[in-house]
């Protein structure tokens, strides 16, 4: 049994996935963000499947891009989780987690980057990427794309997505120590962005 969390925009969800799919998934709407709310939707999400902490046997987080603190949050919750459970961790690309929403052999996956940027990336059936995640303006983005590639517009709920590329991964023996999972921002932090010397 898989549980995944997205915590990265202010539509976040939660999910259960077993060998047989998605048990159940779960979304939630938070604009302050998920930090005071999560734990509490999590609890009652494994009370209504009848599962218990113990019953996981890995963790999975979306690890962005999107907001730097819902990230965070996310993969934050997800390694105290693993840890506290001795059971290994995964973090997955949401751009990647869309791509699971398309039929075509390259699937073009975007996120609103604000500012007017878009985050973006290509995969294949597979969900192998094609071309990179990179944030750019939308027009200049799509002029990149391969001949073919059909873009995603998937759902806000993408947990049920991450569970699936987790359950895969924990198959292949590709999940790691909770310890070493890392965000996936894409672009720099605001501070970083303007920070000077």
């Amino acid at each position: 049994m898989i549980l995944a969390i997205d915590t990265t925009s202010e539509f976040g969800s939660m999910a259960l996935v077993n060998d047989a799919g998605v048990v159940g998934e779960l979304s939630m709407h938070s604009p302050d963000g998920f930090s005071h709310v999560l734990y509490e939707h999590l609890t009652n999400f494994l009370a209504t499947h009848n599962v218990r902490l113990t019953d996981i046997d890995c963790f999975a987080s979306a690890a962005g891009p999107g907001s730097f603190t819902g990230v965070r949050v996310g993969l934050a919750a997800v390694k105290g989780l693993a840890e506290a459970t001795a059971k290994p961790a995964t973090a997955v690309s949401n751009l990647q987690a869309l791509a699971a929403f398309g039929t075509a052999p390259l699937r073009a996956t975007l996120l609103d980057a604000r500012r007017g940027d878009v985050f973006g990336a290509v995969y294949n059936a597979a969900l192998e990427p094609v071309q990179p995640e990179v944030v750019m303006k939308f027009e200049a983005w799509q002029e990149t794309l391969p001949a073919g590639a059909e873009i995603i517009k998937g759902p806000r709920a993408l947990a049920g997505a991450i569970g699936q590329i987790a359950w895969q991964r924990l198959q292949r023996g590709e999940v790691t120590d909770p310890a070493l999972l890392d965000a996936n921002y894409v672009r720099r932090s605001d501070a970083e962005l303007f920070w000077k010397e």
